[in-house]
């Protein structure tokens, strides 16, 4: 096994991997501080924090595997008790994230509820946005599966004709939110002159080892991410690379709201003055932004 700066004990991080003897490259994520950070921001039930903990680290796994300049976005709509999730990660390895849930359906329901109970009927989409000047991709399935593996499983098999194996973990541990993600990618390899997917048998392999993971270990910080890829693919050849430290960052600032506000007409603006002053918050990070009507016609004026 080949290791390059190897990433320290309980540290946020994204590892790139590949299991040689398979033709099976993967990614390893730990999220502590940085999930942990992006929660905290609202006063999340204990189910929706651990749904938007898992999509943090999925969306994560995914964005790091895209050849991207510009933001990746991961969103679930759905007709249940979590309306709306949305995850982006931008190809510098920022991250931010927010749920929209209705209170009192989601305290009627379990703590440790299912995804379907969660959020019922749905859809779930992905998005690259790298500006402008691009066209923006996005990929859209129905919400199926038991789990958010499963529906992004469902997505691969739709959308991208590949297959996707996750091992996906989250747990709060005093006080603090910690998750973790392996993912495999089964990707066409060059036979001679024709591209041919690796035989089904080593990818039933590649998975079986995968499903041997266990939450505990995924999540076990005395456990570097390193080790857990040896013990579980040491047979075939893992070598590891170096990845990137993903870090809790929301884009607004008053200067972007002030610059939305002003693109608003003036009846609208007029309508929105409440106490003689616009308050807008931000649904990532939960800051607030206070402006009068004087203060959008200075900013416009210089």
């Amino acid at each position: 096994m080949r290791v390059e700066n190897a990433p320290q004990a309980g540290a946020d991080f994204i590892r790139p991997f590949q299991i040689e003897a398979l033709g099976i490259r993967g990614r390893a994520v730990r999220l502590g501080a940085a999930a942990d950070e992006i929660i905290k921001k609202h006063a999340y039930p204990e189910s929706v924090a651990r749904l938007l903990a898992e999509m943090l680290t999925v969306a994560v796994a995914l964005a790091s595997a895209l050849k991207y300049e510009g933001v990746f976005t991961l969103q679930t709509k759905s007709e249940g008790a979590v309306r709306l999730m949305v995850v982006d990660v931008t190809s510098a390895g920022a991250m931010r994230g927010y749920a929209q849930f209705d209170a009192e359906a989601v305290a009627a329901l379990p703590a440790d509820a299912s995804l379907p109970r969660l959020l019922g009927g749905g859809y779930l989409a992905f998005t690259v946005d790298q500006g402008e000047d691009t066209d923006r991709y996005q990929g859209i399935v129905e919400l199926i599966g038991a789990d958010l593996v499963e529906c992004v499983q469902h997505y691969f098999q739709q959308s991208e004709q590949l297959k996707a194996g996750f091992k996906l973990a989250a747990v709060k541990q005093n006080g603090t939110w910690h998750s973790g993600v392996i993912m495999l990618q089964r990707l066409p390899r060059e036979d001679q002159s024709t591209a041919v997917e690796i035989d089904d048998d080593a990818w039933r392999r590649a998975i079986t080892l995968l499903a041997s993971c266990t939450s505990k270990e995924l999540l076990d910080e005395s456990l570097s991410i390193d080790d857990l890829l040896y013990r579980l693919f040491h047979e075939d050849g893992v070598r590891v690379f170096n990845g990137q430290t993903p870090r809790a960052q929301c884009r607004c600032s008053k200067e972007r709201v002030s610059s939305v506000l002003r693109s608003l007409p003036r009846s609208e603006l007029v309508e929105l003055e409440t106490d003689g002053a616009l308050e807008v918050t931000c649904e990532f990070c939960n800051s607030k932004y206070r402006f009068t009507l004087a203060d959008l016609d200075h900013d416009q004026s210089t």
